[in-house]
C-alpha cells in the first residue's frame, strides 16, 4: 500500500460528507479573519458578545408578551445604565486606588524583606542575608520599572480619546442591530450554506448554546465573586478594597491560572497594611475561602449545562489561544476547546474499507 493510497483512504473517511470541508473552510476563514482584522474589529465583537449576554434578557421579555423592539430597548437601556454606572463610580475609584497603590510599592519591598530575614534567623542553613539582599535588590528594580511604566500603558489602548469614542458609538449600535435582526442574520448564513448539512447544524446548535451558556456565565460570576471579594475586604477593612474586588473578579476569565496570579496582590496590600499578623492570615483563609466556594459551588451551578472538559485542557487551551489572540483569546479559550470537542464528537467516519483477501 503506498503513501497516496492511504492518505486517499483517510480523506475519504474524514471527509466524506461535503459540510465537513465546509465546515473546515469556514473555520479557516474565520480565523484568518479574526487574527488579522480582530483588533479593527473589536467593537462588532464586543458587541456580539454583549449581545449574547442580553438576549436571554430579550426572549425572557418576549415570553411575557412583550413585543420584540421594546425588549430590545429594554435590555439595551439595561445594558447603557450598568455601563454608565461603572464609569461614573467604579472606574474613578478604581483608578485613584491604583495610583495610590503604585506609590506604596517600595513599602511592599521592606515588608517582604522584614519577613524574609526573620526567616534567615530562624532557618540559616536554607535562606542567607546575601541571598535575600540580592532578592531585595531585584525586586526593588523591577517594582521601580513596574512602577513607572504601569500608569502609563494601562488602559492605553481601550480609554484611548479615539477609542474610547469609536467604542461608544459602535458597541451600542452593533448591539441594537444584532438583537434586532439575528433572524434575519441567521437565516442569511443559513442560505449559503450546504443541504444537507447535519454537521453544520449539530455543531451549530451545540455551540450556539455552550458560547451563551458561557458568555453570561462568566459575566454573572464576574459579578458575584467580585462583590463577595470587595464585601470581605471591606469587613476586614483592607485598603483598595475596590481595586482588589475588581481584579479578583476579573481574574475568573482565566480558570485556574487567574486565580493563582490575583493572590499576589491581595497578599501584598494585606502585609503592607497588617504585616505579618493574625490580620494577614485571616484575610488570606476568607481570600481562599472565596476562591474555593468560586470553584467548587458557583462554577458547576453556572456551567452544570457546558461540556465537560479536563483541568489540563482548559490550561492549555488557555495558555495557546491566549498567546494566538490576547485577551480575547484567554476569553474564549473555554468556548473554543468546547468547539474543537464539539466538532471532533460530531465528525463523521467513514468505516474503513476491508482490505482485500484472497
Amino acid at each position: 500500500m503506498n503513501f497516496l493510497t492511504i492518505i486517499g483512504r483517510w480523506i475519504n473517511r474524514y471527509f466524506s460528507q461535503p459540510d465537513a470541508v465546509y465546515l473546515v473552510l469556514m473555520l479557516v476563514a474565520v480565523g484568518v479573519v479574526i487574527l488579522t482584522l480582530g483588533e479593527a474589529l473589536a467593537p462588532v465583537l464586543t458587541g456580539l458578545v454583549i449581545a449574547f449576554l442580553l438576549q436571554d434578557l430579550v426572549r425572557r421579555l418576549e415570553a411575557v408578551r412583550v413585543p420584540r423592539l421594546a425588549a430590545i430597548t429594554v435590555a439595551m437601556m439595561v445594558f447603557l445604565g450598568a455601563v454608565m454606572a461603572m464609569v461614573l463610580l467604579v472606574v474613578p475609584l478604581v483608578s485613584s486606588q491604583v495610583s495610590s497603590l503604585v506609590s506604596l510599592l517600595p513599602n511592599l519591598v521592606v515588608r517582604l524583606r522584614e519577613g524574609m530575614l526573620r526567616l534567615a534567623e530562624q532557618f540559616p542553613e536554607f535562606v542567607t542575608q546575601s541571598q535575600i539582599t540580592a532578592v531585595v535588590e531585584q525586586a526593588t528594580r523591577e517594582l521601580g520599572n513596574l512602577s513607572g511604566t504601569l500608569l502609563e500603558n494601562a488602559f492605553s489602548q481601550v480609554f484611548s480619546l479615539f477609542g474610547l469614542l469609536v467604542y461608544l458609538i459602535l458597541v451600542p449600535i452593533s448591539v441594537f442591530f444584532l438583537l434586532k435582526d439575528k433572524d434575519e442574520l441567521m437565516a442569511f448564513w443559513r442560505s449559503i450554506l450546504p443541504q444537507p448539512r447535519p454537521l453544520l447544524s449539530a455543531v451549530g446548535t451545540e455551540m450556539n448554546v455552550q458560547l451563551g451558556n458561557y458568555v453570561r456565565g462568566k459575566a454573572i460570576e464576574i459579578v458575584i465573586v467580585g462583590l463577595a471579594s470587595f464585601t470581605v475586604f471591606l469587613l476586614f477593612d483592607l485598603n483598595y478594597a475596590a481595586l482588589l474586588g475588581v481584579l479578583v473578579g476579573i481574574s475568573v476569565l482565566i480558570p485556574f491560572i487567574g486565580a493563582a496570579v490575583v493572590t499576589f496582590p491581595v497578599f501584598a496590600v494585606a502585609v503592607l497594611q497588617f504585616g505579618w499578623s493574625w490580620e494577614l492570615g485571616w484575610i488570606m483563609a476568607a481570600y481562599g475561602l472565596i476562591q474555593f466556594l468560586d470553584g467548587n459551588v458557583l462554577v458547576p451551578l453556572l456551567f452544570s449545562e457546558a461540556v465537560d472538559l479536563h483541568p489540563i485542557t482548559i490550561i492549555i487551551s488557555v495558555l495557546a489561544f491566549g498567546g494566538m489572540a490576547g485577551l480575547w483569546g484567554v476569553f474564549f479559550a473555554i468556548p473554543l476547546a468546547t468547539l474543537i470537542k464539539a466538532i471532533y464528537v460530531a465528525w463523521p467516519r467513514q468505516s474503513e474499507e476491508a482490505p482485500p483477501t484472497g
